[in-house]
């Protein structure tokens, strides 16, 4: 029966994938926290500078392209037609060798304009430092894409696996030995970014190794399409997809620009204090980045299912396992947004032992964005659910509205002396809540059965409510009995205490309130293994 082999296929690839995206996460969680206590305020804003404008390139690059070459790749490889194929990959690796070529050269030799655009000339050493990785990505997305289209996942989750091991265990020991040798923080910024290009570097030679050593040489009687008709056809797909995903990296560009820019010409600061204080801004946003980074592999799962309901005309399954989708992510969103938020300036000093200013500095910062979480994870979600419906254009215009709303807000509140830097916070706070509230709308709108928010929300929202209201109880009671004590010690006893009060408080009321339900366990793959474990009917 050929219908179940391939489902099983799809569901062991996604399954390979969500794996290896939880794996890179909590390999970047060991590389990021460990990173902002040796590089302190001033070397985060040089390092996030030089990775946005990466980004920026990199989405510019590779965003739509491999996804335009896995669709050809699998519709080619679905028919058997084996030099179509080859065709397709030996066009499409030009292709990419050429921009990724350009976008490296530009990012090398422009650095200093690129840094001064974003009115951070200390970063260009950093973004010299990460040129090279654009080359390097363009390569591997292109890769990447070819073999997921013949519905193979795991070079890809191999790859990723190893390009942030090689991040971490070369970026972040040669970050500390540059300052240890007495050199500045854009410098050792740079030390961590060679890092990144360095594991950019070898995932792409070892898929370059696969690829050569798992070449399949059957011979095919196919005529493949021409050199030209594969570019245009990769460019038609990839192009809209390309530039609906470069929306948010350039808005968050324009974001950088404004706040620094604000800071200095708005304040009259310098440029190093105005770094000090957007490196503590960036360094709160590195804890709700990580947590949203979970909810991608939670999409990953449910959301094929939904198409497929949908394809089959099955709107009450697809609705169940959209509602499903909902419970889970505000199961999980809400308390962890309500946690950051209640025990953010704990959190912050538990996390950054060497920066203990940028600490406390950052802990009002978390306070604000635990609480944007909730909404970057809602938009995650929702964003998904778009594209599951037909919507895929959408997302473009919320994102920019968002977008629009961070950059006013920011120019308007960080160039206010009573603000300052705690406007950027709030406009970060105030575009994703745009963001979200349009695509729940919309989601609502489109829906074949309307969500009924109030009845997926309420409960989850009270149980936060309550669990924070613990874990800030227990974390005061636990610190000032400690008081007395080695106060690194005490903070971290205490707050440790409090997350465990909240987690056992938020478990025993998601079980008394019956939030999580069977059909939302049993909607993730080897659900029904898990449902009769945890024993829900």
């Amino acid at each position: 029966m050929p219908t179940p082999a391939k489902k099983q296929s799809f569901l062991g690839g996604a399954a390979i994938l969500a794996a290896a995206v939880v794996i890179v996460k909590l390999i970047g969680a060991a590389y990021k926290i460990p990173l902002s206590n040796i590089l302190g305020s001033a070397g985060q804003t040089y390092f996030d500078t030089a990775y946005q404008i990466y980004n920026f390139l990199l989405t510019f690059s590779t965003a739509g392209l491999p996804l335009a070459i896995s669709r050809m790749t699998s519709q080619a490889h679905a028919r058997g037609l084996e030099n179509e194929k080859r065709r397709i990959f030996s066009t499409a690796i030009w292709l990419f060798f050429g921009l990724g070529l350009v976008c490296s050269v530009l990012m090398f030799f422009r650095a200093d304009a690129l840094a001064r655009f974003l009115n951070n000339s200390l970063a260009a050493t950093a973004v010299q430092a990460l040129a090279p990785a654009v080359f390097c990505v363009c390569l591997l997305a292109c890769m990447r894409g070819y073999t997921q289209g013949q519905g193979n996942m795991t070079p890809t989750a191999v790859s990723q696996v190893l390009e942030a091991l090689l991040k971490l265990g070369i970026g972040l020991p040669l970050a500390w030995y540059v300052l240890h040798i007495g050199k500045t923080a854009e410098l050792s910024a740079a030390g961590a970014i060679v890092g990144v290009t360095a594991g950019t570097a070898v995932s792409m030679l070892f898929l370059c190794a696969y690829l050569v050593t798992h070449r399949n040489r059957k011979e095919s009687l196919d005529v493949p399409s021409s050199s030209g008709q594969i570019i245009k056809q990769i460019l038609l797909i990839g192009v809209p997809i390309t530039l609906s995903n470069s929306a948010m990296s350039i808005i968050n560009i324009i974001d950088t620009k404004i706040v620094m820019g604000r800071l200095q010409n708005g304040l009259g600061l310098s440029e190093t204090a105005a770094a000090v204080l957007n490196g503590q801004y960036r360094i709160a946003m590195n804890m709700p980045n990580m947590v949203a980074s979970f909810v991608y592999p939670v999409t990953m799962s449910l959301i094929p299912f939904a198409a497929a309901a949908l394809a089959r005309k099955d709107h009450a399954e697809a609705d169940r396992i959209i509602s499903s989708a909902f419970r889970l992510i505000a199961i999980l969103a809400l308390p962890a947004g309500v946690g950051l938020s209640v025990l953010s300036t704990p959190i912050e000093r538990l996390m950054l032992p060497m920066q203990p200013e940028d600490a406390l500095a950052a802990g009002p910062h978390l306070q604000i964005l635990g609480i944007a979480l909730i909404f970057i994870c809602l938009m995650i979600l929702t964003n998904a659910i778009l594209q599951t419906y037909g919507k895929e254009k959408l997302p473009i215009f919320t994102v920019i509205a968002g977008g629009v709303v961070k950059v006013v807000m920011n120019y308007i509140l960080v160039g206010n002396p009573d603000i300052s830097i705690h406007g950027a916070p709030i406009s970060t706070l105030c575009c994703y809540l745009t963001i979200c509230g349009l695509n729940l709308f919309f989601v609502w709108k489109y829906s074949p059965e309307k969500p009924r928010y109030t009845r997926l929300f309420g409960k989850p929202i009270v149980a936060s409510a309550v669990m924070g209201t613990a874990a800030w109880a227990v974390y005061g009671l636990v610190a000032r009995v400690l008081s007395g004590h080695s106060a690194y010690g005490a903070n971290a006893l205490a707050t440790f205490c409090g997350i465990l009060a909240g987690v056992v408080v938020y478990g025993v009321l998601v079980i008394t309130l019956r939030i999580l339900r069977a059909e939302d366990v049993k909607a993730l793959p080897k659900g029904e293994k898990i449902a009769k474990l945890l024993r829900l009917k």
